[in-house]
């Protein structure tokens, strides 16, 4: 059966150059990119080298034009995030950028998105999740297969890109030269994408919230994102979506690291600090998605390479207080995805006893080739090892009439070949 978005995706050119005017001045150094959308509303990420004011345009099939405006300038590092609202669910739109003279930057048919469907609204959806993404010709390779299989969002779950150091400038440098990167540009010119960090995009490798200089780390992750929110709007980056029958929660698992003792256990540090875990912990309780996945950066689990040591592994007092709630309140539909270690794996939790039923990791890395194999280590609930470059995880769920009719994770190469399969809701 096609894809919904893959008559959409067809139509559109490659856009592996910045935009020009029509009087040939560079304006969008990088973008447009789309953002996150709800069934009646989408963001646009761009970033222009003159400062001003912004309009995006977005275009029904009936020439009705929706407007929204914004100005950057050089305390964004040039980049604006554009939100237009008013559209309807489940619905392809034209959209374009214009400068405040009215030139379009770029002609009104390169470019279309799709609103998000109604939470009740019979939906196929493909969410792709990645993470450890350089520059480079695998990685190319990858986002190639990504454009393929057509997903309908995408989250980069960090190392998306290597930055390794906090200084403003440099992180700003390296966030332009990545969403230069021509065959990603082209998805996400269509494709709705969301993101954290993990170590070297929040400053430096194996580090947490004491690393110096990262609030200047959130304040570029912010300007070159558009994400739904940044944690509680001063500290951290946490966010989460719904896309159909799925809510996604996008942990920050660097910020709050060994920065507070624990809420549950006072004597141990905390992996995420009071304030996420309070947002966690409501957000999971007023859920209404049938599946919820908990997302973020590193491994749930310390199964890695020896004397690694930035893992939830090493916070088993929180992993536990998660698995706690989840069956005191009976959160149904969890499973948790992760990446930073350069292999993917897939792993049971043996937590019924804790949760109520036992909880799948999905573990997804790298999309570039560096594998490292003292990774596969031992694990009493490894289902599936895979030392595999180039890899990208595909999280599928189905909905009819408001009910969950399926759900799967498929772990892809470049080459198109499926690696590993799993069928989740008949693994819970």
């Amino acid at each position: 059966m096609l894809h919904p978005s893959l008559t959409l995706l067809i139509a559109l050119p490659l856009l592996s150059h910045p935009s020009l005017r029509s009087d040939g001045e560079l304006i969008l150094t990088q973008g447009p990119f789309v953002g996150h959308v709800e069934p009646h509303s989408a963001k646009v990420w761009a970033r222009a080298s003159a400062p001003g004011e912004y309009s995006l345009v977005v275009t029904d099939a009936r020439g009705r034009e929706i407007r929204a405006t914004s100005s950057t300038s050089a305390e964004t590092d040039g980049c604006m995030v554009l939100e237009a609202s008013g559209l309807e669910p489940n619905t392809a739109y034209h959209y374009r950028i214009e400068a405040a003279d009215g030139a379009s930057l770029g002609p009104d048919t390169a470019r279309i998105l799709r609103t998000a469907p109604a939470l009740d609204e019979d939906a196929d959806v493909r969410i792709m999740f990645a993470s450890c993404a350089r520059e480079d010709e695998a990685t190319a390779q990858a986002w190639q297969r990504a454009a393929t299989e057509a997903p309908d969002a995408v989250v980069l779950l960090g190392d998306t890109p290597y930055i390794d150091r906090t200084d403003l400038t440099y992180q700003r440098k390296r966030y332009a030269e990545f969403a230069s990167f021509p065959v990603m540009a082209d998805l996400l010119a269509h494709t709705p994408w969301y993101g954290t960090w993990d170590d070297h995009d929040f400053g430096s490798n194996d580090t947490d919230g004491r690393l110096a200089g990262q609030p200047q780390s959130r304040r570029a992750f912010i300007e070159y994102h558009a994400n739904p929110s940044y944690g509680d709007g001063e500290h951290g980056i946490y966010t989460s979506f719904r896309r159909g029958p799925v809510e996604v929660f996008i942990l920050d698992t660097r910020t709050f690291a060994a920065m507070e003792p624990s809420p549950f256990l006072g004597h141990h540090a905390s992996l995420l600090g009071a304030a996420q875990w309070a947002w966690l912990m409501e957000g999971l309780k007023a859920s209404t998605a049938p599946v919820k996945v908990l997302s973020c950066g590193m491994i749930w689990n310390g199964a890695t390479r020896p004397g690694k040591l930035d893992h939830w592994g090493s916070y088993p007092h929180e992993r536990e207080a998660l698995f706690r709630f989840i069956g005191k309140e009976k959160v149904e539909g969890v499973t948790l995805i992760g990446g930073d270690i350069h292999r993917s794996r897939v792993l049971r939790h043996a937590s019924a006893d804790l949760a109520g039923y036992d909880i799948i990791e999905l573990i997804v890395s790298p999309m570039h080739d560096g594998i490292i194999g003292a990774a596969n280590a031992p694990h009493p609930g490894l289902i599936k090892d895979m030392g595999e470059p180039r890899t990208i995880l595909l999280f599928e769920a189905s909905q009819r009439t408001g009910q969950l009719d399926s759900l799967r994770a498929r772990f892809i190469n470049a080459a198109g070949d499926e690696l590993f399969a799993i069928d989740l809701a008949e693994a819970k």
